[in-house]
């Protein structure tokens, strides 16, 4: 049980490591750990609406995406230019003394191969959460987003993901808010 209280260390960390491309945007933030909720709550999302996708997967998928962050960090689009991360390593040394360390390792790998439909939608959801952080700031007045978004919509790998990528875009962020307009006095 001692490897799994290191990786639940190790997850834990996530909490405290910064996305790092907040920086050029001038405002926002999150940490690899508050991505990774939304993009798990977007797998789940998408694994309710698409038919004949294992659920489980796509979720595992989405929660340990980003996972070997808590060894190499959350590089930046700049960053990436000039840096390159041994994934392999990270995942090797992330996983060989766990009892379903092969579990993990596959899933990542899964991931990163993008073949599968779990696959295919897990990086869908791990966009789509950056969509939603990117229209949310937009819509609070930071002008960033707006160069940024169609670069991240292109890099959706399904029609389903492309679509709720184009929802996203078209809704504002609050306007879940005023849905029930009888307490519309209450704000």
């Amino acid at each position: 049980m001692k490897s799994v209280a290191n990786l639940l260390f190790e997850a834990r960390i996530l909490k405290d490591i910064p996305r790092s491309g907040f920086h050029f945007l001038g405002s926002g933030g999150e940490s690899v750990a508050d991505h990774s909720f939304v993009a798990a709550f977007v797998g789940y999302v998408l694994s309710q609406v698409v038919p004949d996708v294992d659920p489980l997967k796509l979720l595992q998928m989405c929660l340990i995406h980003d996972l070997t962050e808590a060894r190499t960090g959350d590089l930046n689009y700049v960053q990436k230019k000039y840096l390159s991360v041994d994934e392999s390593r990270a995942i090797a040394d992330l996983t060989k003394d766990l009892p379903f360390g092969q579990a993990v390792a596959d899933l990542i790998e899964e991931f990163n191969a993008a073949k599968t439909l779990e696959a295919q939608l897990a990086h869908d959801a791990d966009q789509l959460a950056l969509i939603l952080e990117l229209k949310a700031l937009h819509d609070a007045g930071n002008n960033g987003p707006k160069t940024w978004l169609p670069h991240v919509v292109d890099r959706m790998k399904t029609r389903v993901g492309k679509s709720l990528a184009k929802e996203i875009l078209n809704t504002a962020s609050d306007a879940w808010w005023f849905t029930d307009k009888a307490n519309s006095d209450d704000f």
